[in-house]
């Protein structure tokens, strides 16, 4: 699905890891071999999962310091 304005990113998460695969697959270019290519990918797809695991807390679930009254 091509987005309507190629500016805009895209907000699903699935296709921005799908449009940046794409990028880098694509910075390369040709592959001498199969392998090469999933060594690639795979070295791409470790580092998004260690971005998204160790990333941004959206949610806290800590609980958080009772405030003195």
């Amino acid at each position: 699905m091509t987005p309507i304005n190629p500016e805009l990113e895209p907000s699903d998460a699935l296709e921005r890891v799908n449009l940046e695969l794409k990028r880098r697959t694509r910075v390369a270019g040709l592959f001498p071999n199969e392998a090469s290519l999933l060594r690639l990918v795979t070295a791409l797809l470790a580092e998004f999962s260690d971005e998204w695991e160790t990333g941004k807390v959206y949610l806290n679930m800590e609980s958080p310091t009772q405030p003195s009254v």
